[in-house]
């Protein structure tokens, strides 16, 4: 296999960890600066220039995008993609995790426990939020930042006022999280390569000091994580569209509450803690699916004229109840069931024979006509207003013969 690892620190212990694994597994590897690609587009022909010559042949490619160059970074991936090189992680996968808020509001449409967060822009709005995560003390995140850079903990809600509008006024967008109190400076780090927990350690905060970063001088210990935690993190990991991540959990009365998930995590402080060869079963994991590039599904089962996808929701009542995917009609109208979603289980490729309940979600590829006429009435009339009559004049015209109306009684009125 022939691996490109994508990154601006060739020196950067995780970096060196994973080009000595590819060595040692026989793989030939090189760094590549993620900044010194020329993305060249031409119409069937998407393709790649590294230091100003054609780039050569590649297997797969290894991401690790800093924060700071998240947007070119992740064009570079999204490049490799439509030339169809596999990559570790996706570039929607990248770009997910590394915004706070959109991650947490991916996360917060399925089952996975996260702390309650507001994002509000207008400052009227600051006291009713922090309210509404349950009071002060706080946490105010800003919206990009690694190594805990960029939270903050607000013991008041007038310092938390006071900090959010501070921010704010520096052009700065902040999310205001509820304090998990219970979770007493510890947070877990799960590292996730695939459709597996591979490693996990517990990290506590240090004196007065509430980030259990390892970089603000958290200790760690490495722990066995039980199968809530560990499943939280594999679903978590797959929503987002990654196959490599560190996912951050606090421990929570409810159980785990998801802080981030980072599609670039650090090797050193996790290696170091458990004595487990992380870079190796990275390595591993790549070239065992080098054949599986990612492919935009929608973008692919889209692209015929009158065809899409869509989730259908099955109500109580609902005609289809007890029936099976066989025999409620959809395979004979040509729709297909893609996955099954019940409760916080994903069913992917459901089986014919499966039987529907009430609560169901349907994700459903097939005729766009076809898929409106199994929409419930209820959202169907909501997502489609009432169509009005145009005007017999043109838009244009009624709107100048308004304006001059209005300019000639403004005339009257001053006179």
């Amino acid at each position: 296999m022939k691996l490109g690892i994508l990154s601006c620190s060739p020196r950067a212990y995780s970096t060196r960890r994973l080009r000595e694994a590819a060595d040692q597994r026989g793989h030939q590897v090189k760094v590549l600066d993620t900044l010194k690609f020329a993305i060249d587009l031409e119409r069937g022909a998407p393709d790649l220039y590294f230091r100003r010559k054609h780039l050569s042949d590649y297997d797969a490619i290894l991401p690790r995008i800093g924060a700071s160059i998240t947007y070119y970074g992740t064009a570079v991936v999204r490049q490799f993609e439509q030339m169809n090189v596999f990559s570790a992680n996706s570039s929607s996968g990248i770009a997910n995790s590394r915004d706070k808020l959109r991650s947490l509001q991916i996360l917060s449409r399925h089952q996975i426990g996260i702390p309650r967060t507001t994002f509000v822009r207008d400052k009227r709005d600051v006291f009713p939020a922090i309210e509404r995560v349950g009071g002060a003390p706080v946490i105010i995140k800003l919206l990009e930042g690694t190594q805990g850079i960029g939270v903050l903990l607000a013991e008041t809600i007038q310092s938390a006022e006071t900090i959010v509008e501070l921010l704010q006024s520096q052009n700065q967008n902040v999310l205001i999280q509820k304090f998990v109190a219970e979770s007493k400076g510890r947070d877990i780090r799960a590292f996730v390569v695939g459709d597996q927990v591979i490693a996990a350690m517990r990290r506590v905060a240090q004196g007065h000091e509430f980030r259990s970063n390892v970089h603000r001088g958290g200790m760690t210990e490495a722990i066995e994580l039980d199968e809530e935690y560990r499943n939280t993190a594999l679903r978590a990991t797959q929503i987002m569209g990654l196959r490599v991540a560190g996912v951050d959990m606090l421990e929570g009365r409810d159980g785990p509450q998801i802080m981030e998930i980072n599609s670039s995590p650090g090797l050193e402080g996790i290696e170091r803690c458990t004595q487990l060869d992380i870079a190796g079963a990275i390595v591993d994991h790549i070239a065992s699916h080098v054949d599986f590039p990612e492919i935009d599904l929608r973008q692919r089962l889209t692209v015929s004229r009158g065809y899409g996808v869509t989730e259908i929701s099955i109500p109580e009542g609902a005609d289809m109840i007890g029936s099976t995917i066989a025999s409620s009609g959809l395979m004979d109208n040509h729709v297909n069931v893609l996955t099954l979603y019940r409760d916080a289980a994903v069913i992917p490729n459901p089986r014919g024979d499966r039987e529907l309940q009430a609560g169901d979600r349907l994700l459903c590829f097939g005729k766009l006509e076809t898929l409106r006429h199994l929409v419930p009435k209820k959202t169907r009339r909501r997502r489609c207003p009432t169509v009005k009559e145009l005007p017999e004049l043109p838009v244009a015209n009624q709107v100048h013969d308004h304006h001059d109306d209005a300019v000639v009684e403004t005339m009257r009125e001053a006179i």
